[in-house]
């Protein structure tokens, strides 16, 4: 489709600002809220962007090249400093993750009558205080004006915003997950045979942690046949070094098919965010980062680990506390202590070969709460039947 001049472009009702931080981890909750939006008929979408070549890594169609275009009905605009002084602000205005919106973007919101409704979309978090702080408005002045930024926190409990989930998402994974043809023709397409009766099958997309060697070492020398699906990125050299295969991560590309012992290695290309959630609704077991296949392998009704975005104060590890706090409260005592240890161990980077032995004795229990887990995160609906919620009164 041709980008319109900027004059010609339609009135939005949302505006969306994300600043590329950690490479798809925000680009991929801004994008998947986006499309959301617009699938679900909540109205014209306009999605800035400062890092256009990242984005195009998930979404296939785009041109890093061009400044604005059109993807899938929403309008992508290259966001690099101030904006055109004409830009007419939408009728919501969504700051994800503090990212600092450009001044006169801000000017041109204080000369909308009635002005928009600003929203500071923050990351998930399962801290307490999150509750007490989810929906303030914080008061902005500008010039001899005043605007509310108002916080949204997605989070795990009826007081905060819920997680990012479109309308169909559960019933389109139940059918993929329950249809055995189709499952088996996802693995030809891969390069893979159906999957064995006593196989397993495991996603990885994590960040570089030393905790990965020795999980691979255990998936290589353990009884079980491993199938690692493995993207291409930044665990690939711990994977390949805990295989053996040190040798060959300078020509490792995607598509390769490596062997070691009982563990298979298929490498990965980087795909779109639906054939991502298809990997995830496919595998018995995903290793998962950050904020966006965080989210995704709770939807995939699956067991998961969470390698949760380091920080240098250790801060992330009380996160991923409070987070286990929500997630184990449920389990048997043995079942939560060992989920609590693993998750504790693949973040501090620590050897992780006696925790996995044990995934025999408790994955049938992991597996039924996972399932569970994913139908409770819905009871108060997603995030954007809240958001919208929210909006209702302000708007």
């Amino acid at each position: 489709m041709a980008t319109p001049a900027p004059l010609s472009l339609p009135p939005f009702d949302w505006d969306i600002f994300c600043c590329v931080v950690d490479n798809f981890g925000d680009i991929g909750v801004t994008w998947r809220l986006a499309s959301q939006l617009r699938r679900e008929g909540r109205g014209q979408v306009r999605l800035w962007v400062d890092d256009l070549a990242s984005f195009a890594r998930i979404c296939p169609g785009l041109d890093p090249a061009r400044d604005g275009q059109w993807q899938q009905g929403i309008y992508i605009q290259r966001w690099q400093g101030d904006i055109a002084s004409e830009t007419v602000p939408a009728r919501v205005v969504i700051e994800a993750f503090a990212c600092e919106l450009p001044a006169l973007f801000v000017q041109a919101m204080t000369e909308q009558s009635p002005p928009p409704c600003w929203i500071n979309l923050e990351y998930l978090s399962a801290e307490a205080w999150v509750e007490d702080c989810h929906g303030l408005a914080s008061p902005q002045r500008v010039g001899n004006r005043s605007l509310n930024k108002y916080f949204f926190f997605p989070g795990f409990t009826a007081k905060t915003g819920g997680l990012l989930c479109e309308q169909g998402l559960i019933t389109a994974r139940e059918q993929w997950q329950q249809d055995e043809a189709g499952l088996a023709a996802y693995w030809a397409g891969l390069g893979l045979p159906p999957k064995g009766e006593d196989e397993l099958r495991i996603s990885l997309f994590t960040y570089e942690s030393p905790a990965l060697i020795s999980l691979v070492q255990s998936w290589c020398q353990g009884p079980t046949p491993v199938t690692l699906l493995l993207p291409l990125g930044r665990s690939l050299r711990d994977v390949l070094t805990g295989a053996g295969l040190a040798n060959a991560i300078p020509t490792a590309q995607a598509g390769d098919l490596l062997h070691s012992g009982h563990l298979t290695i298929k490498l990965l290309p980087m795909t779109d965010q639906a054939g991502y959630d298809r990997l995830l609704w496919s595998c018995d077991l995903n290793l998962v980062r950050g904020e966006d296949s965080f989210v995704r392998a709770q939807w995939a009704a699956s067991p998961f680990l969470w390698h949760i975005y380091p920080q240098d104060d250790q801060a992330h590890i009380a996160k991923l506390d409070d987070f286990l706090n929500h997630y184990l409260a449920a389990l048997p005592t043995d079942v939560a202590h060992w989920l609590r240890a693993f998750n504790l161990a693949l973040n501090h980077g620590q050897d992780v070969r006696e925790l996995w032995a044990q995934w025999p004795q408790f994955a049938t229990i992991w597996q039924q709460h996972a399932r569970s887990w994913s139908q409770k995160l819905l009871v108060d609906g997603d995030l954007v039947t809240r958001l919208v919620k929210f909006l209702e009164s302000r708007i």
